[in-house]
């Protein structure tokens, strides 16, 4: 429906509902007969253009309608009083219209900033008269009931609330808009129990996404409604306050299960957007350990949020090491997450204090894991395991001491890292990769041979590298010609008498 078709239903229907006593007008019987020619007026409106002319009957009704309600609800009132009432009945009915109208793509943005403008204005002049206890003005109700369309459970709002963004740079809007989220949240989802709801959880998603709490208190300048009345005690105005309702609204919308696509969104703005807000950031344990349980790439960056709570906010999880060795087999090398697998993996053995019999573990796991590697993977494996015996000279042994396949003491099904006997075996795997078919492989496996400098080698360059890539590389290398003879030959066939010729003549 247009906006005209959305004011006509509503004041039609509100018309139709409002009592009269005026006996000057119609009585009851004909007023009942009077509506339903009224109501078959307005479906031959709607149904085609060629009836336009019944709308002018139809206004006529509604306006006289509206009168008459007006003047029996307001019977003993002041003029003052009435008027107000009137005026009140009319703001409410632009708000409900408003309200209705951000579910329509052409009214949507224009909706959005005249609702915003009359929370402003209820901001200055509220419709309600405080209690004596609040000091404090804020049009909380009307904030509440946008947030409540904004987070609609059909469509999606991602576009408006990206446009709202706007607002949420206003301290009181912020807070309110956080407290307001958190009940909404509770409502909808508690009502559904453990059912997932994709088109409301991405709203709620794309709002507190786009929800940042200042870093310091001192920035906390910017409010939509002024305080008269001791500003400095305002909740709305305190980073304490912000960043606990910041807290509470994350940790009740990750209390409940999500879409599997929203884990992996979650858990890469985590370690940024996230935890700094907050003011335990450990309160998080619950959600990254079942974030853990889902696997692939999720299991991974719940791994790295565990990582950052241990080093960063001292949380005690002694099975941290043992849920990444657990992520370490044969499919780590062939999905498209592999650079960043990588790369965090490096990050969390990049501590010098770790066990000599745990590092043991992941250079065993991943020499084992070569054997079946593609080329592009093994020139990632390759300089990482020799890294990790830098660091860690006390795993030398494994390239000095001489083993074979059939005697190998090390346990690949062990998930215990401290149970596979690493630390006994040898890097018998590398060996067998100095004759892999492909030279620069069979070059990085032969640096085993060599003293390992202290120098780590710089793995960045080929963490990207795809299969194709690795096969322009070669195609585009400068090759060295090789001589075939000594002279060029200059004539295809001669004789023999003529080459002994030419080789008596050499003489």
């Amino acid at each position: 429906m247009n906006t005209p078709t959305l004011f006509f239903f509503f004041f039609f229907s509100e018309a139709i509902m409002a009592p009269s006593t005026d006996s000057n007008v119609k009585d009851e019987n004909s007023q009942v007969s009077y509506k339903k020619d009224i109501n078959t007026k307005t479906g031959r409106i709607l149904q085609s253009k060629k009836h336009s002319n019944d709308i002018f009957d139809v206004i006529e009704y509604l306006q006289v309608c509206d009168s008459y309600f007006i003047v029996d609800s307001t019977r003993d009132r002041s003029a003052e009083e009435k008027y107000r009432i009137f005026m009140r009945h009319r703001y409410n009915n632009c708000v409900e219209l408003l309200l209705e109208n951000m579910g329509h793509e052409a009214f949507q943005e224009a909706s959005l900033c005249a609702l915003m403008k009359f929370v402003e204005a209820e901001g200055k002049h509220p419709l309600q008269n405080l209690d004596l206890i609040e000091h404090y003005i804020f049009p909380r109700e009307l904030l509440r009931t946008l947030v409540e369309h904004l987070l609609s459970t059909e469509e999606d709002m991602s576009l408006l609330i990206s446009r709202f963004q706007e607002f949420l740079e206003m301290d009181d809007v912020r807070y309110y808009v956080m407290s307001s989220v958190r009940d909404n949240i509770y409502r909808v989802m508690g009502r559904n129990k453990k059912a997932v709801i994709p088109v409301y959880q991405n709203n709620v998603y794309t709002l507190l996404s786009n929800i940042n709490v200042p870093s310091q208190g001192s920035k906390m300048k910017h409010f939509l409604v002024k305080q008269a009345y001791r500003p400095e005690e305002w909740k709305a105005g305190k980073l304490k306050e912000h960043k606990r309702a910041f807290e509470q609204m994350w940790l009740l919308f990750l209390k409940f299960k999500l879409p599997s696509s929203m884990y992996k969104k979650i858990l890469v703005i985590l370690h940024e957007s996230i935890m700094p807000q907050m003011s335990d950031p450990t309160l998080l344990i619950d959600f990254l350990s079942a974030a853990y349980d889902i696997g692939g790439a999720i299991s991974l960056l719940a791994l790295n949020g565990l990582f950052i709570l241990i080093h960063k906010h001292n949380l005690d999880y002694p099975d941290f090491y043992k849920k990444l060795y657990s992520l370490l087999d044969p499919s780590i090398f062939h999905v498209k997450y592999r650079a960043r697998f990588f790369h965090l993996v490096n990050i969390f053995l990049s501590s010098t204090h770790l066990p000599a019999y745990l590092v043991a573990a992941f250079v065993k796991r991943f020499a084992r894991l070569s054997l079946t590697a593609p080329p592009t993977a093994l020139l990632i494996l390759l300089p990482f395991i020799c890294n990790l015996i830098r660091r860690h000279p006390s795993c030398r042994v494994l390239i000095h001491r001489p083993s074979a396949p059939c005697d190998d003491p090390y346990v690949m099904e062990e998930e215990d890292p401290a149970q596979c006997h690493a630390l006994e075996s040898s890097l018998w795997e590398i060996k067998t990769l100095q004759k892999h078919y492909h030279p620069d492989v069979a070059k990085a496996a032969m640096k085993i041979n060599e003293p390992l400098t202290e120098q780590e080698e710089e793995i960045s360059e080929v963490l990207e590298l795809s299969t194709f890539e690795l096969m322009e590389r070669d195609l585009k290398a400068e090759r060295k010609t090789i001589p075939l003879e000594f002279d060029t030959a200059t004539e295809l066939l001669k004789s023999p008498r003529e080459v002994l010729g030419v080789h008596f003549s050499l003489e």
